[in-house]
């Protein structure tokens, strides 16, 4: 995929987008730990404003986690929208600052299980969710490895345009979504496509697989991607931990995969992201509706 950027869209229609951007921009030079308190204040002013967004989150933590008491979850609540906050200045350095002082303690494990799947020249789709951490550990991986993504494009012109030139600075490629053609082409060629299947889909071939151990209507792009291409898959976990450093643990390839049941493999990639959704359950992205759609018509949301 080339990189090369049309111009950039400067109509007065983009003006309030171009402003955020210089905001955001000007945010990612913050000093690292600076970021990280203001982060957790953001966070808690979230919670506060996006009333919607944290009665979502705060289903999301009553059905996937019974077990938990109500504090308990109140608990994981509030880290989470810390989380988001946090992430929110992780996305901004990732995409127009410096990650040199976040590379400082980044733990990378398992290497080895991605080059082994490489071997013979085969692509690899490196398989993630929608964690707060997603962008700027995608960002530290590609110190690694030369590592492409599909991502949604935004609506508003010039963050889209913002976006895509952060991350021409680090990616090897970007193909928006709708791009299939050209992910297989680069997965055919030996490439490295990062991708996160974990939402529920608004179009696209889908299916119902357990998540948490409910219904959750799932993409079946994994194993579309991996038939049409050759490709292996390999899941891609991160996490941050207290003292706002990261580990990046690549896991070995999936065995027999992909196999002639779609419903089977997009299982066994749901269950691989809900493995790393408990391993780290404030940073997954609780706002996000991922029961909305039941085999029921129902929904738990109200």
């Amino acid at each position: 995929m080339d990189h090369s950027l049309p111009r950039p869209p400067l109509a007065p229609r983009t003006w309030p987008g171009w402003l955020g951007v210089g905001v955001l921009a000007a945010l990612a030079w913050l000093p690292w730990p600076l970021q990280r308190g203001l982060g957790r204040a953001l966070g808690a002013l979230l919670r506060a404003l996006l009333r919607g967004r944290r009665a979502v989150a705060a289903r999301n933590l009553e059905l996937c986690f019974p077990d938990l008491d109500e504090a308990a979850r109140a608990a994981l609540l509030r880290e989470h929208f810390a989380a988001l906050g946090t992430g929110l200045f992780e996305f901004a350095r990732a995409w127009w600052g410096s990650v040199a002082p976040l590379r400082r303690g980044v733990r990378v494990e398992g290497l080895e299980h991605l080059e082994a799947a490489r071997g013979g020249g085969r692509g690899v789709i490196v398989v993630s969710g929608h964690f707060t951490t997603l962008e700027v550990c995608g960002r530290l991986l590609c110190d690694h490895v030369p590592l492409a993504g599909m991502y949604r494009p935004h609506a508003q012109p010039a963050m889209e345009w913002a976006v895509r030139r952060g991350r021409a600075r680090y990616a090897a490629a970007m193909f928006p979504k709708q791009d299939v053609r050209g992910a297989v082409r680069h997965l055919k060629r030996g490439g490295l496509l990062w991708y996160a299947p974990d939402q529920d889909p608004s179009r696209g071939d889908s299916v119902y697989v357990p998540f948490f151990g409910l219904p959750a209507h799932s993409l079946t792009s994994t194993h579309q991607l991996a038939r049409m291409s050759g490709a292996a898959v390999v899941l891609f976990e991160h996490a941050r931990d207290a003292r706002g450093r990261y580990t990046l643990r690549l896991w070995p390839a999936l065995d027999g995969f992909p196999s002639a049941d779609a419903t089977a493999d997009t299982a066994r990639v749901m269950g691989g992201i809900e493995a790393m959704a408990r391993a780290a359950p404030a940073q997954y992205l609780w706002i996000h509706r991922r029961f909305k759609r039941q085999p029921d018509g129902g929904s738990p949301y109200g």
